[in-house]
């Protein structure tokens, strides 16, 4: 291999699954020392095309050259050793092992036939280190959140010294301070001639990290650019397969239209919760999206779970259709006409091994089950009628439902809260991990229901998502809310000022943005 020479080039690649092609004359090419974005709708086929990168699965034709070799890896340990150490969004560790051992794990250093827990401890913490992560890497994993967990995973990756990185939605569990260092660690990888390839839904991020771009839709490939040589708008032009002017008009799936609110259905006023909500209210009403935005721990998750009984308030009042409650339990909340989708679909709203009907209908088994049987007959209705009204894409109603797309993940748990016929539905990140053409779907869907008369509560950190879509908006600083915005004034410039400065004028907030 000349230094000339692209570390990696997949060509003509071909892949199909029960009569479905996935891929179709895929190609990649990847240069030594560089990080490329590699981007798509869901289904595009860029999972599929690290899979059979990998080894995981078999290409049905096509050719692989990496390091100026021809490979055909039988599996990702075996690509592994060959210089390829991928990272999934999804963190395949062993929780109840320390982090060293997960460092280390299938690779353990021995002294006199012995493990050697000295070297691998201060290695391990080294290699942290490389990472601002300071921890005690005796600990089992499980003790530590999630985001330290997959700087983890990305530690173990990197201590394999390989040639090639991949990175699968690596940030989707990272607060601004842990991407920041993530993108550190990056740019010393291409510093050290270690490639990266990088999966990423946040468009912004690859504007930051990436020098190439490589675009997949319907399971080819469609573009490849320097970063610096196209903007977001034609980025996603070329993602979605759809003319600049349809992309241009828009950048959420909300509709321009906002339909007259109708009665109060939510009012919250002087909340407090534990220390991070110190006086916080919000007002919800028929056929409104009210918007609740804030920076990461400004107390927005902890107002809707407080709403929903999850971690009741220590203070203040809530009242749902006129009626002061104290939901102390989501239980309670639900019977009051409450659903709540949660910022982590994975770990608090779907149950993975479950099928896409038992999934959808959890919220109601007790309405479907007579003397300790469910009428199977009325829930399959009840499942095929909200896989048609909300487009959910799934081979059936029993497929599992971790085998489904970010979207229509998604679109499941808006299923299963519809079936509970709520007033209020609190919406914490809908459409975080879903890809633009999915999240213009769930967008659109939201409004939809808004406008047939539901209340909806959304949480958000996109603040296009917030100024397109919401009616109303309260912000949140610091546990209190600092400003209440109806929909024409609620410009990005004054969010962010009542962000940064506690409710200033919009005025004083443009010049602080702007200046």
């Amino acid at each position: 291999m000349s230094p000339t020479d692209p570390l990696l080039v997949m060509r003509d690649v071909n892949k199909r699954f029960q009569g479905v092609q996935a891929l179709s004359a895929a190609s990649l090419e990847v240069e030594p020392g560089e990080i490329m974005a590699l981007v798509g709708e869901n289904g595009a086929g860029k999972s599929t095309m690290i899979k059979v990168l990998t080894g995981a699965y078999r290409r049905d034709s096509g050719s692989i050259v990496f390091g100026g070799e021809p490979v055909d890896f039988a599996s990702p340990q075996h690509a592994q050793h060959g210089g390829i150490s991928p990272i999934y969004q999804e963190i395949n560790l062993v929780p109840f092992r320390s982090v060293a051992e997960n460092i280390f794990l299938g690779r353990e250093y021995r002294r006199y036939g012995l493990l050697d827990w000295g070297r691998m401890n201060a290695e391990a913490a080294d290699v942290l280190r490389r990472f601002a992560v300071e921890i005690d890497v005796r600990r089992p994993l499980m003790d530590f959140s999630t985001a330290i967990q997959q700087m983890v995973a990305i530690a173990r990756a990197v201590s394999f010294k390989a040639r090639l990185v991949i990175m699968d939605e690596p940030t989707s569990s990272l607060d601004e301070r842990e991407v920041s260092v993530l993108f550190d660690v990056m740019r010393r990888l291409r510093a050290e001639g270690v490639a990266v390839i990088f999966i990423s839904h946040r468009l912004d991020e690859l504007y930051q990290v990436c020098d190439r771009v490589t675009v997949m839709r319907d399971g080819r490939t469609v573009m490849a650019s320097r970063m610096a040589d196209i903007d977001k708008l034609h980025l996603i032009s070329a993602m979605l397969g759809r003319d600049l002017e349809t992309v241009r008009a828009r950048s959420t799936g909300f509709s321009a239209a906002h339909a007259a609110a109708g009665e109060v259905v939510l009012s919250a006023q002087g909340l407090q919760i534990g220390r991070k909500v110190r006086d916080a209210r919000v007002e919800v009403r028929e056929r409104q999206i009210v918007g609740l935005a804030g920076l990461l721990g400004s107390g927005r998750t902890e107002v809707a779970r407080a709403i929903f009984g999850a971690d009741p308030a220590d203070a203040g009042t809530i009242e749902l259709g006129g009626r002061a409650v104290s939901p102390r339990e989501p239980a309670e909340a639900i019977a009051l006409g409450v659903g709540y989708c949660s910022e982590d679909r994975k770990a608090d709203g779907i149950v993975p091994d479950m099928s896409v009907r038992e999934n959808m209908t959890l919220g109601i088994l007790p309405r479907l089950t007579n003397m300790g049987i469910v009428d199977e007959a009325r829930q399959r209705e009840i499942v095929d009628r909200f896989m048609k009204r909300l487009a959910i894409k799934a081979s059936s109603a029993e497929q599992k439902i971790r085998e489904l797309s970010g979207g229509n993940q998604q679109k499941v748990l808006l299923a299963r809260w519809l079936c509970t016929d709520p007033k209020l539905l609190i919406l914490d990140e809908p459409t975080r991990g879903i890809d633009v053409g999915a999240k213009a779907e769930i967008q659109a869907l939201i409004r939809e229901l808004a406008d047939q008369g539901l209340g909806v509560l959304m949480i958000s950190s996109e603040l296009e998502e917030i100024t397109e879509g919401a009616d109303r908006v309260f912000v949140l600083s610091d546990g209190r809310t600092v400003a209440d915005l109806p929909h024409a004034e609620a410009s990005a410039a004054a969010i962010m000022a009542a962000m940064a400065h506690g409710g200033a004028g919009a005025g004083a907030g443009e010049e602080a943005v702007n200046g």
